[in-house]
């Protein structure tokens, strides 16, 4: 005859079951959190069950807000998602669909995805959508046409500066000579002549950074300590008209690079925004916002092998925008919307940050444009972690 367990060995064997099972639970959310990309599972009546971390960032909003929407709330109701939801619940089969234009009104922005839309295994009638980010892939290919052009540039600058600046010197000199001898009517012509050698010296000049090739020292360096040395000096002149907003994340580790080129970057993004805000918009507001953000690796020409990206710098403006024809240009050299531009600006940027091993990008709607650096962290020789103080 067998023993009957004790009431207390049930117990026990309840509790290590529940045990168990919350272990895998907790270990199934751990890789779900660890995927790159967002995934949602959504309940038969639409509401989102679960959410991971890449699903809060792509949806701009926490899991437990996200755990509060249907789909029909977090997309336009003409999705596409919403049509392959249904397609799936009604066939009970997966179905993938690429390069789809998903709009996200909350964000009031366009992002090109690719949907996997999957029925659970377990015999429930919850639906697991995950979303591939194709921007992120497109942003890499155009970051190394970026690079590209800018060594074009530099090798345009490095030939202008010996084939040009030496005769325009020569055509400056022989207008200043004139300027003597002629008459008053005519003085305004050699002026003008001066005038337009010397602007054109300074285009070249310019272009010289392009062709500035010299090793520059990089260390560790803390990122808000720049962003707040740029938010100074644009509050007291070209930006003193705007309002700025700080969304920092305090723990980020330093990042390696030139304090004095991370300056130049942020403080051409920064003008760039006030000028496209402009001096009669009466809420212009710029947003500085750091972030960490593991999984981005990006190769490089320095390196055989990608190079983790992990840190995110951006800056929004809730100006006009950028103009859409010329938004996939918009770091290549002579590219502007400004009347008075010379389209140099972005592109010395995009080869600053280039040369720092990053890369950036720009998103824009109406009223929503962000740029958005990515860029590598600083790593001691000794292998040790660092934090911000």
């Amino acid at each position: 005859m067998s023993a009957k367990p004790s009431s207390n060995g049930s117990f026990q064997a309840q509790r290590s079951g529940a045990a168990t099972a919350a272990a895998d639970l907790n270990g199934a959310g751990k890789i779900l959190n660890a995927l790159p990309h967002p995934v949602l599972e959504v309940a038969p009546d639409g509401f989102v069950t679960e959410a991971n971390v890449a699903a809060e960032i792509f949806f701009g909003m926490s899991r437990a807000a996200l755990l509060q929407q249907t789909l029909f709330n977090l997309l336009p109701f003409d999705s596409v998602l919403l049509s392959l939801v249904e397609q799936v619940k009604s066939t009970g089969a997966a179905i993938t669909e690429y390069r789809v234009d998903l709009g996200i009104p909350r964000l009031a922005a366009e992002k090109m995805v690719d949907i996997f839309v999957t029925p659970l295994t377990d015999g429930g009638e919850n639906i697991v959508v995950m979303l591939h980010e194709r921007t992120m892939a497109e942003k890499m290919d155009r970051q190394l046409n970026h690079r590209g052009a800018a060594r074009s540039v530099s090798a345009m600058a490095s030939m202008l500066g010996h084939e040009i600046k030496n005769p325009l010197s020569g055509i400056r000199g022989a207008a200043q000579l004139l300027e003597a001898e002629v008459s008053d009517g005519d003085r305004a012509l050699t002026r003008l002549i001066c005038e337009e050698t010397d602007r054109i010296v300074k285009l070249v000049e310019r272009m010289d950074a392009f062709s500035d090739d010299r090793p520059r020292e990089r260390e560790s360096v803390n990122i808000h300590t720049v962003l707040e040395h740029v938010k100074r000096i644009a509050q007291a002149g070209f930006g003193r008209h705007i309002r700025f907003v700080e969304n920092y994340d305090p723990s980020l580790p330093p990042v390696l690079g030139n304090r004095d080129q991370l300056i130049q970057i942020f403080l051409n993004l920064v003008k760039n925004a006030a000028e496209a805000i402009g001096e009669t918009q009466a809420d212009g507001e710029i947003e500085l916002s750091t972030a960490f953000r593991p999984g981005v690796r990006l190769k490089i020409s320095t390196s055989d092998t990608a190079v983790s990206l992990p840190l995110q710098f951006s800056v929004r403006d809730n100006g006009p925008g950028v103009p859409p024809e010329i938004r996939q240009h918009l770091f290549e050299p002579f590219v502007t919307t400004k009347a008075s531009g010379n389209g140099l600006g972005l592109a010395l940027v995009a080869k600053i940050i280039g040369d720092h091993g990053g890369t950036i990008e720009c998103e824009s709607q109406p009223r929503r444009t962000t740029f958005r650096v990515l860029m590598p962290m600083y790593a001691p020789r000794d292998g040790r972690s660092v934090k911000l103080k």
